[in-house]
Formats: structure tokens, C-alpha cells, sequence
């Protein structure tokens, strides 16, 4: 089973075309493993871009603003 890892706390639309058969495919081999194909394509993606040294924060950014006083 492959595991998801990493929390990603938001989300963007990503659409990928592929051929019906593939598609078929990779949603009975993901049914048998416990996940989702969108957990597969996450995988997949930080694999590559890992093996591709890419660095990226899934953290989001901590809002600027005037510090409270005291």
C-alpha cells in the first residue's frame, strides 16, 4: 500500500486527459490498494518532483500584519 505521507492543506485542479482502458485500469488496481487515483497522481507528482530536485512548501503562508499589543 502506498501511503499518502504528506498533508497537503490546500488544493488546486489539475486535469489530465488519458484513454478510457487506462483510466479503467488505474481505478481497479487503486480499489484494490485502498486509495484514491488523486492520492496516486499526488504520489506520483512529489516523486517526481523529488527525483527532479524541486523543493516546494505545502505549508500555507502565515498571514503579515500588525502585532497585537500588549
Amino acid at each position: 500500500m502506498i501511503m499518502e505521507g504528506v498533508l497537503e492543506s490546500k488544493t488546486a485542479r489539475l486535469t489530465v486527459l488519458i484513454d478510457p482502458a487506462k483510466k479503467t485500469a488505474l481505478e481497479e488496481l487503486c480499489a484494490t490498494q485502498d486509495l484514491t487515483p488523486s492520492q496516486v497522481v499526488r504520489q506520483l507528482i512529489r516523486g517526481y518532483l523529488a527525483d527532479h530536485g524541486v523543493s516546494y512548501s505545502t505549508s500555507p503562508a502565515v498571514p503579515k500584519g500588525p502585532k497585537p499589543k500588549n
